[in-house]
């Protein structure tokens, strides 16, 4: 059962994206593939397979029968060993990875043996960014890497301006969803133009629609930082929207709700996602 949920092995803690900065390898590695940056792998060894998905779904082992699925960018590298090498064992191995990612403040989650294979999940926190490691080792000479650097789906499908009309006219509001903020920051990023552009053409459409813009965040961090970041973040899209919209400021009211008006729950990073986003209601 657990060789079938936990399946490779993931087990990189990275101060960069796992995108980026790959170091030097093996002549045999899978297409010219390279180790991350930060973590380098057991000696003699290839890597005879790999993966790279841009947003991805893993479930790490936390405990017995226990699995914590994380979404984000995943990197996947299946390890062989060449063949004037003497094996190492699985414990070797596994110990190996253990101690080099407490090595970067990184810990231990779940470690387990089943069948003669050791297993370990782990994960580490770099530059605000959570990444979560499992390996899976046997003394066979393979041993197989998965590494989920956490993250939130960028939203590449947004509602257009006719969908977002219509939610208005129903419910008086409407959720807007692909509207990009770094982590505590306002400042808006660039990938939010598709949303943006629709609010805009909402607006342009009903010139006697006015609207207040109301930002929302989820509960992390304290209640009032949140009331702020929010209100902060509505200003941005109203400036964006009169200054590179040419829409009248008289006709949109920026407001800041924080983490008072959830859509899900905050206990799972999937509620919490859904939390942060811009509303518009109408006035």
């Amino acid at each position: 059962m657990f060789k079938k949920m936990f399946g490779f092995l993931l087990i990189v803690l990275l101060t960069v994206p796992i995108s980026q900065a790959l170091a030097a390898g093996d002549p045999k590695d899978f297409e010219g593939r390279k180790d991350p940056a930060l973590f380098s792998r057991m000696p003699g060894f290839h890597i005879f397979n790999y993966e790279e998905l841009d947003f991805d779904q893993y479930k790490f082992p936390v405990g017995p029968d226990q699995f914590q699925s994380i979404e984000g960018r995943h990197l996947y590298l299946d390890y062989y060993a060449n063949d004037e090498i003497t094996l190492p064992s699985a414990m070797q191995i596994v110990r190996n990875y253990t101690n080099a990612i407490k090595g970067i403040g990184g810990e231990t989650v779940y470690q387990f043996e089943d069948g003669g294979m050791e297993y370990v999940t782990m994960k580490v926190t770099k530059d605000k960014t959570e990444i979560w490691a499992a390996l899976s080792a046997a003394g066979n000479g393979m041993y197989k890497l998965h590494i989920i650097e956490k993250q939130q789906m960028n939203q590449d499908v947004v509602a257009n301006a006719e969908s977002l009309a219509g939610t208005i006219r129903t419910t008086g509001k409407a959720a807007v969803y692909g509207i990009y903020f770094d982590t505590d920051k306002s400042e808006i990023k660039p990938e939010s133009e598709p949303a943006i552009n629709e609010i805009a053409k909402l607006l342009k459409s009903d010139t006697d629609l006015k609207l207040y813009v109301v930002g929302h965040t989820d509960n992390a961090g304290t209640f009032d930082y949140n009331i702020r970041l929010s209100k902060s973040r509505a200003d941005a899209v109203v400036i964006t929207l009169t200054g590179k919209h040419s829409i009248s400021a008289s006709r949109l009211i920026p407001f800041g709700a924080g983490p008072t008006s959830p859509v899900a729950s905050n206990a799972s990073e999937e509620g919490r996602a859904k939390n942060r986003r811009v509303e518009l209601v109408a006035q």
